[in-house]
């Protein structure tokens, strides 16, 4: 009898234990999606962008509004879902970090849709495609004629980006800015300060547009894709915030759809556009 008691203590006792972690468990799942919930339902986005990157993300002049192909798509499509939107103009990083830790809701910069970054980040459906290339200085090319040319060269760029990250695995010497603006990098290319810029091909096209005056080139047998730009580029969010994500895809099918997308690309890039592939010949490298 001593014996029976004692199992069915023990039975007892677990089964309360199985019925306290239900739930527990099913507690957690309930915050989870409430969370969730609560992003996406939120009246006003806040929303992580550069605000130096032309045509991107950038100010026509010192103190005018912020304005872009990015905060153009953005701005459409907070307004096809009723919401109010807000722009924090930060770093690649800054953005990343506040994305995580939920000070944004999104961040919008141009950002290249990877398999790496779609491990960390929630990341909308593209709205633009590309590829990459060099800027260069018109009068040598910096002496960089072939990808094996870049070795012993200074690559220009922010701290932490993929195109960083390439130029060294090439072999040039980061000089890295601090979130300046395009006209910066160019023209310290063309003094010579830095040899070369690895970026996306329609941003460095019209960057050189909008500075014709410095002697600087594309080289068109450097064009280079990685596996950050093939599948295009979106709007990065959270990763847990799948709901935001499924609403903020919706509407951007909506934007193709209507032709608002393709608009907005042919007015920030020069009549270009870049929602759809580009057909051109282009080196893979993949980034180690």
């Amino acid at each position: 009898m001593i014996q029976r008691r004692r199992l069915r203590t023990i039975h007892g006792l677990l089964l309360i234990g199985s019925l306290l972690l239900v739930f527990v468990l099913t507690g957690c799942g309930k915050s989870a999606a409430t969370t969730n919930d609560k992003v996406a339902t939120q009246k006003t986005w806040t929303v992580a962008t550069s605000g130096t990157l032309y045509p991107t993300s950038y100010h026509e002049s010192k103190g005018s509004a912020l304005t872009g192909y990015d905060v153009a798509v953005v701005k459409a499509v907070a307004k096809g879902l009723h919401k109010q939107v807000k722009f924090k103009e930060m770093d690649v990083d800054g953005m990343l970090t506040a994305v995580n830790n939920g000070t944004v809701q999104m961040a919008a910069n141009d950002f290249g849709i990877s398999k790496q970054r779609e491990k960390q980040f929630a990341l909308s459906t593209p709205y633009k495609y590309s590829f990459d290339s060099m800027i260069v200085r018109k009068d040598d090319d910096s002496g960089i004629h072939r990808f094996a040319d870049l070795k012993g060269k200074k690559a220009a760029g922010e701290a932490g980006t993929n195109y960083q990250k390439l130029a060294s695995q090439l072999g040039a010497k980061q000089v890295n800015y601090d979130n300046v603006s395009n006209d910066v990098y160019l023209r310290d290319v063309a003094n010579g300060r830095t040899d070369v810029i690895l970026n996306d091909y329609y941003l460095q096209s019209m960057a050189l547009k909008a500075l014709p005056n410095l002697p600087l080139t594309i080289p068109k047998n450097l064009y280079f894709t990685t596996q950050d730009d093939k599948n295009g580029t979106g709007i990065l969010m959270k990763k847990s915030n799948s709901k935001l994500q499924k609403e903020v895809n919706r509407e951007i099918k909506k934007l193709k759809a209507d032709g608002t997308i393709a608009k907005l690309s042919k007015k920030f890039y020069g009549g270009q556009n870049v929602s759809k592939r580009p057909t051109v010949k282009t080196t893979y490298i993949k980034i180690k």
